[in-house]
C-alpha cells in the first residue's frame, strides 16, 4: 500500500491540473439580459429655533406732537403745554422713553421639513 502512495499523489496533481484547465477555458456567462434596481430614500428633519432679541437704549428720548397746542421751543417733560385757541379740537401726544429695555422680541419656531428621493436603474447585457 505504501507503494501506491506516490502514484495516488501523482495522479492527484494531474487530477487538479487537469481541473484548473478547464475551469480557466470555461467561459463565464450570466444568464440575465435586462433588469431594473429601484430604491426610495426618505427623511425628515426638524429644526427647532429659539430667537430672543432684546433691545437697551442707555439715553432718553423725549417726542411732543399736536395740533392747536402751544409748544415751547425747548420742550421738556412736565413744561406747561396750552391750547391755542381755547373750544376749538386739538391734539396732544407725548412720548417719553427712558434708559433700559425699549422692546423684546421672542419667536419660537419649528419647522419640520420631508424630503424623498426616488431613483430607478436600467441595466441590460
Amino acid at each position: 500500500m505504501t507503494d501506491d502512495l506516490p502514484l495516488a499523489i501523482l495522479l492527484g496533481a494531474l487530477l487538479g491540473v487537469l481541473h484548473g484547465a478547464a475551469a480557466i477555458a470555461a467561459p463565464v456567462v450570466p444568464n440575465f439580459t435586462r433588469g431594473t434596481i429601484t430604491s426610495e430614500t426618505s427623511s425628515t428633519t426638524e429644526v427647532v429655533e429659539v430667537i430672543r432679541q432684546v433691545e437697551y437704549t442707555t439715553g432718553t428720548s423725549y417726542t411732543v406732537t399736536g395740533t392747536n397746542i402751544n409748544i415751547p421751543a425747548n420742550p421738556t417733560p412736565g413744561a406747561n403745554y396750552t391750547i391755542v385757541n381755547q373750544g376749538e379740537p386739538f391734539q396732544f401726544s407725548e412720548t417719553y422713553l427712558g434708559p433700559g429695555v425699549a422692546s423684546e422680541t421672542w419667536i419660537d419656531r419649528t419647522t419640520t421639513v420631508n424630503s424623498t428621493t426616488n431613483s430607478l436603474s436600467v441595466f441590460t447585457q
